[in-house]
This record gives structure tokens, sequence and C-alpha cells, in this order.
């Protein structure tokens, strides 16, 4: 909108049709390999190299307040929430949701769901402490972070009720009824959420008014025709 420049440095597994919408808008992308690449390091090393401003995709009271705002708009719609549900990778939309959720509805539950492979939230808030796991193998591309970040998981170590896991089988389950049943292209990240309730493995909802952050539609044609 403002005619910025824009360098994005994204996995090489990175579904291809959030590449090429990305370069659509104008953006420079810089692909990088997950297993093998430090994707901060390149940008910060880009950073110096160019002049250019680095943009977490997470650990920042910017970007954590900003994607909070999905929870602020959901709870001024929706009073008297017994439940909100996030998908969890980074760490960074979970936070900002807990936090505006909190302050609106103080006795709302905040609930972050992760895959099992991809489960660093999950590990971290039992354990107490940060904990950083190998790129995850999971269909949920959004959320192969490796850690929480440590801005995030103070944030989440206050506000975070409780951290649910589902299978990856259970996300494509979770997208196919989505698709079918209520007309929304989810990707796999955004489809977590559901596949926690579809599977019931949060205790207590039932009967309850419950919120449910869905968070992206950037599916691979390939892999939809696979889940259809």
């Amino acid at each position: 909108v403002l005619n910025v420049p824009a360098t994005v440095v994204m996995p090489t597994d990175a579904p291809p049709i959030k590449v090429e919408a990305t370069r659509g808008y104008g953006a420079e992308i810089v692909l990088y390999d997950r297993l093998t690449g430090d994707r901060e390091a390149i940008a910060r090393r880009l950073a110096d190299e160019r002049g250019l401003t680095v943009i977490p995709p997470f650990d920042h009271p910017h970007v954590i307040a900003g994607q909070g705002t999905a929870a602020m708009e959901l709870c001024e719609d929706v009073p008297r929430l017994d439940f909100l549900l996030t998908p969890v990778g980074g760490g960074g939309l979970i936070s900002g949701c807990a936090i505006a959720a909190k302050a609106m509805q103080p006795l709302v539950r905040v609930v972050g769901v992760e895959t099992e492979a991809a489960n660093d939230a999950w590990q971290s808030l039992r354990s107490g402490a940060r904990v950083t796991i190998p790129a995850p193998d999971t269909i949920a591309d959004g959320i192969r972070t490796t850690s929480l970040g440590v801005i995030t998981f103070g944030i989440m170590r206050k506000l975070v009720d409780q951290i649910a896991l589902v299978t990856d089988a259970q996300v494509i389950e979770a997208m196919h009824f989505m698709l079918l049943r209520v007309k929304l292209l989810v990707e796999p990240t955004g489809a977590v959420p559901v596949a926690a309730l579809l599977a019931h493995a949060i205790p207590d909802v039932e009967g309850k008014r419950v919120g449910v952050i869905i968070s992206g539609g950037n599916v691979d044609p390939a892999l939809l025709k696979q889940i259809l």
C-alpha cells in the first residue's frame, strides 16, 4: 500500500501458492532450507547488507499486539466466551489473543493447539522452560517452528490455560469438514484448533461457548486434491 520494498525470508517447503501470492504482491522472496538454514540469521544479514528493518514473525510486542486484534474483534462480537482456541507456532497469535481475550473477558480459558510432531509449546509449558525441537514434520506448515519466542513464552506462561495436541490425520479430517460442511477453505494450520474440537481433545467444552481463531487459507492445490 505504501510502496515500501519488502523482502520476505520463506522456507523452501512453504506452500507454492503462498510463495507465489507473496511474490505477486510485490515482495522479493528469499528461500532457505528450514532443516539447515537459520531464518533469523538470514534476515539479520540481509538487513545489515541493505539497511533494512527486520520484522520478526512472532517475537515482537507490535507483532503480538497486531495478532491479538483477532481475539479483540471476536470478543467484541461474541460476549461471554468460555473458551478461546488458537493454533500455536512461535506463540505470537496466541499471546496477542490471550492478552486481548483475558482483558475483555477475564473468565475465558485460552487453549493453544499444536500437532503432535510440533509440540514444542506443549513441552515448554509442562517443563516451565522453553524447549527447542528439531524442525517438525507436520502437514501444518504454519507451525513448523522449533521453539516459542522469548517474549511469547513469558506471556503464555501467565495467560494460556492449556495446550492440546492433534494428529495430522485429524487436521486433514478437520480441513475436509470445514470445506464441505462449513464452506471455508482453511489451511492445515488454521484447521488445527477445529481438529482438536472434532477429536474431543479438549475436556469440558461440551455445551460451552467456544471461540476458534481459524488462521490462514493458503492451501496447496495438490494437497487440497489429496484431501478431497
